[in-house]
């Protein structure tokens, strides 16, 4: 989601979840900029005081939320799919309860999967977690694009939510702190990617026009449309498409066709193209299609727009449709497979059960000529339960929501072990990742085409 550092996920989950829609989202011994490590329980000041143990912890006991995406619901619109995420998740709560837990408390989790087409069972998973079983976090794949589900969690009922593909917008809606994404937000990628192009010229003699949708409005509005102007490159018109989440995307196909006979009039050069949705493979093709030679550019995160690329690839497109897309982007999956993040999650996953954790070039086999995507599920479950277990650990033995947005806003530099060296919280920043590069799509890289780095890895933090 996966943030760009999602790179345990061969198809990110909300990719997979547009392209069902439109058819009709990691994860260790300590990085060199981190400060934190999992056997940390160093008690913040402030709010820590407050003894009262929050809601879904006990003396021995946390209680945690986990939400999974039901494949079988999509299966028929994806190439990859995931089985028994439980079990995986299980594999990893199962060592760290092993290991001293949350300050000697285990994780009891409570496990909830859903249909991500349309909100209405993710929705229904906030009243499971929060007012049945009464949890002191969320965490998992909890895909809405509307924010409705993800603020129903943190700002409805005060709960604490790790997970990933959210906007800036949507965190802004909660209690600051309470929403954490181990990644960051399409506002701060916008941010990064045009003054990463500005350093290298990217869009030096060309015309930009935008592509987004109704879901991302509020992004290009107050993020992408402004840092653009701030080059003082030409702009074209902007497309804001009506995507729905229903199976007929025909009207939006009908807008865009319009639009695209605008940007040729107006000698559009190069597309910038905001939000999951209008990234997905029907537009990109219609694109591509009638503008060949136009630049793409996105800010969708590269784990997404790498699953529709490959999906292209394997389906025999040529030219791929998003050959050449720049993105922003983090460590390459060969670089984070050669990490001691990813080292950390394969090796606690080998000690649980017993087998070696397949890598990000593993393909492995489901059925029904699906592959399974093991290897996303292992990064989700081992980033998001590490992530949460440090925070916790920070907040000191009286884990509630003050102590815990107290620990997020006084953490600093932390190890983000689904993603790359440079990562950090702190107060008003509650997307983590710190590691950014300039990257395009390539066809050439391996079986399927792959992300080749542009620029080398820089921190980049928000300012």
């Amino acid at each position: 989601m996966s943030t760009a550092m999602r790179r345990g996920n061969v198809i990110i989950l909300t990719a997979i979840a547009i392209g069902a829609m439109t058819l009709a989202s990691c994860s260790s011994s300590s990085n060199g900029s981190a400060s934190s490590s999992s056997g940390s329980s160093n008690t913040v000041s402030g709010n820590s005081a407050n003894a009262a143990l929050g809601t879904g912890v006990t003396a021995h006991t946390v209680k945690v939320g986990v939400a999974l995406v039901n494949f079988s619901c999509i299966e028929q619109f994806v190439n990859t799919i995931r089985t028994n995420q439980d079990q995986v998740y299980q594999d990893y709560i199962n060592w760290i309860n092993s290991h001293g837990g949350i300050d000697g408390r285990k994780i009891i989790p409570d496990y909830q999967s859903y249909c991500p087409i349309g909100n209405t069972q993710a929705l229904s998973l906030c009243t499971q977690f929060t007012e049945d079983a009464h949890v002191f976090a969320v965490i998992g794949d909890f895909v809405d694009f509307s924010g409705d589900s993800q603020t129903c969690i943190a700002r409805d009922h005060d709960t604490v939510l790790l997970t990933f593909d959210l906007s800036q917008a949507i965190i802004n809606q909660s209690p600051p702190g309470l929403i954490i994404l181990p990644g960051q937000t399409p506002e701060r990628s916008d941010a990064v990617l045009i003054s990463l192009m500005n350093a290298q010229h990217t869009l030096k003699g060309k015309k930009v026009a935008i592509l987004s949708e109704i879901d991302s409005q509020s992004v290009v509005q107050n993020s992408v449309e402004p840092g653009l102007k701030k080059l003082g490159i030409p702009i074209g018109s902007t497309a804001i498409l009506n995507v729905g989440s229903s199976a007929d995307t025909s009207e939006a196909q009908t807008q865009l066709a319009s639009f695209i006979e605008r940007w040729k009039s107006e000698n559009v050069t190069a597309l910038f193209v905001s939000g999951t949705e209008v990234a997905s493979q029907q537009f990109i093709e219609m694109v591509r299609q009638q503008m060949p030679t136009v630049t793409l550019i996105s800010d969708d995160n590269s784990t997404d727009i790498l699953g529709y690329a490959q999906q292209e690839e394997r389906a025999g497109r040529r030219p791929n449709p998003y050959e050449g897309i720049i993105l922003v982007g983090g460590p390459t999956p060969q670089e984070y497979d050669a990490s001691s993040n990813w080292k950390y999650c394969a090796n606690i996953y080998q000690d649980e059960t017993g087998k070696v954790a397949p890598n990000a070039v593993t393909v492995t086999p489901g059925p029904n000529g699906k592959t399974l995507d093991t290897y996303g599920t292992i990064n989700d479950a081992c980033q998001l339960l590490t992530e949460m277990q440090e925070i916790a650990q920070r907040a000191g033995p009286n884990l509630n929501n003050q102590t815990w947005v107290n620990a997020v806003d006084h953490y600093g530099p932390i190890r983000d072990v689904g993603a790359g060296v440079y990562a950090s919280l702190h107060t008003g920043k509650y997307d983590d990742n710190d590691t950014f590069r300039l990257e395009k799509f390539s066809s050439s890289i391996g079986t399927d085409g792959g992300l080749q780095p542009i620029t080398p890895l820089e921190d980049v933090p928000a300012t």
